[in-house]
């Protein structure tokens, strides 16, 4: 499923972790890293020791390598080569109570790619204890299936999340993802909880010691539509609490 992985380099330790958490994905599914690295127009060269030391960690690990270079902007450029990849990995921001926990290129890439983007954490993840924000629309039904393949090779168990001060409201809706998980052979727990979707996924990621996190791209109910670096789904509420790898599907 993840046969082909992007990874955005530009020198910082965010990007480092993306990549060393593209290397735990590689190995996991046997997959192509390309690497690629986007230099700002003005600026005569890329960093070609930055793409080197990056291809020597990939051959390290024993997995095939490309590398891709562009000028412009980041977030166009990534957003043109991940059309070519099954996810792109970008490193982000730590938890933040204020401002933006994306950065802009994440945040550009979470509203335009057309492929699931791994917004990663602070240090590389196992991935092996799995959560998926559920809320009943389509993105989080499709965030949902990417989760149960993604199961289904680590087999492990899938907690389904879902935000709600109405609990036979939540019920009912969680009751979907039920019905869709039970046609699967991959084990599966559901949980309903107060609050803001963000609050209530941190509560459940930190009990359950979760180490990643499936949601759909859509936008937040009652957020403005105007494209904002701070207006992105459930992602920024879900990243201001969560410090662990964020699979944002489309």
């Amino acid at each position: 499923m993840f046969t082909r992985l992007l990874v955005g380099l530009d020198g910082s330790p965010r990007a480092d972790v993306a990549l060393e958490q593209a290397v735990v994905l590689g190995r996991r599914f046997h997959s192509t890293i390309v690497v690629a690295h986007v230099r700002e127009r003005g600026r005569a060269t890329g960093d070609a020791k930055l793409l080197e030391r990056a291809l020597e960690r990939l051959a390290a690990a024993e997995l095939a390598a490309e590398v891709a270079e562009g000028t412009g902007e980041p977030d166009l450029e990534l957003a043109a080569l991940a059309r070519e990849a099954d996810a792109v990995l970008i490193g982000r921001r730590g938890i933040t109570t204020t401002g933006d926990a994306l950065g802009g290129t994440a945040a550009a890439m979470v509203r335009g790619a057309q492929v699931c983007v791994i917004l990663c954490g602070a240090t590389p993840s196992h991935m092996r204890r799995i959560a998926v924000a559920f809320d009943g629309l389509e993105t989080s039904k499709r965030a949902l299936e990417l989760a149960v393949r993604f199961a289904s090779i680590v087999e492990t168990t899938v907690h389904v999340v879902h935000a709600s001060d109405d609990v036979h409201e939540g019920v009912q809706v969680v009751g979907q993802a039920e019905a869709t998980l039970s046609l699967h052979q991959v084990a599966f727990q559901t949980h309903v909880e107060p609050g803001e979707p963000g609050e209530a996924l941190a509560i459940v990621v930190k009990r359950l010691n979760c180490d990643a996190l499936f949601a759909g791209a859509h936008v937040v109910r009652g957020a403005p539509l105007r494209p904002s670096p701070v207006e992105v789904s459930h992602a920024e509420q879900i990243l201001r609490r969560t410090d662990i790898p964020v699979v944002i599907q489309p």
